[in-house]
């Protein structure tokens, strides 16, 4: 089939380095042209590739080649700007919204609350490279961490806990799921709706093992590797 033929044709040049990571692809309709094909055939080979994390498509910007993932290790507890520092990456966080609102019935299971009580609600989308990678939500509950709003939440809220009010996040559970992205996800990480996305649930716990705080991550499935070690208990 055509688009296989294509597919593999491209998947070459990204393998031999003639298209390097994050270079932006010429048009379809060019690239439809220097295959001799449809734009339809030619959306099948893209889409093939996207769904094999080779390439990514932004909404209105075109389709780009994606570069190496982070890789992300569940068992560690490091915040995502040292992981990226870690692996050479250049990462940055925007606070979309910062504000108190009523726990829904996922949340409020998440914390071990009644549904509707107040909670701190805390949207950000983090880059790596300049590229939006991950829309993540934070949920927290205010008396842990009083005047938490006052803070610049731009900021790690690793550090903004251990600094501020002595708190340490010592363990987590972790739900992690294949999804897509749709409007609400879809639009801050500049992705068209219906793209693949990795989703990982968190649930912190400090120190003394109290409850702390959840978080819901929406991950561009491409950016991200689950990578961890296991030692077989005797």
């Amino acid at each position: 089939m055509q688009y296989l033929k294509i597919k593999e044709e491209i998947l070459q040049k990204i393998e031999s380095g003639l298209l390097t990571s994050g270079q932006k692809l010429t048009s379809e309709r060019k690239l439809a042209e220097a295959f001799n094909t449809t734009r339809v055939t030619l959306r099948e080979a893209l889409s093939l590739l996207e769904s094999e994390g080779r390439v990514y498509r932004e909404n209105r910007r075109g389709w780009f080649i994606s570069p190496a993932p982070l890789r992300y290790d569940p068992t560690k507890t490091t915040n995502f700007h040292n992981l990226a520092l870690s692996q050479q990456r250049i990462p940055k966080t925007e606070l979309l919204s910062a504000t108190m609102v009523p726990a829904d019935k996922q949340i409020a299971l998440l914390l071990q609350i009644a549904p509707q009580t107040e909670v701190i609600r805390i949207h950000r989308v983090r880059y790596l490279d300049e590229r939006p990678v991950v829309l993540v939500t934070n949920y927290v509950l205010p008396e842990r961490l009083p005047n938490l709003l006052s803070h610049d939440l731009s900021a790690s809220l690793t550090d903004i806990y251990q600094q501020h009010y002595d708190t340490l996040y010592q363990r987590t559970h972790y739900r992690i799921r294949s999804s897509s992205l749709v409007a609400d996800t879809a639009t801050p990480l500049r992705a068209t709706s219906g793209c693949a996305a990795m989703y990982i649930e968190r649930v912190n716990y400090d120190q003394y093992d109290q409850l702390l705080d959840c978080d819901l991550e929406y991950w561009r499935h491409d950016a991200v590797t689950i990578e961890a070690q296991a030692i077989r208990q005797k």
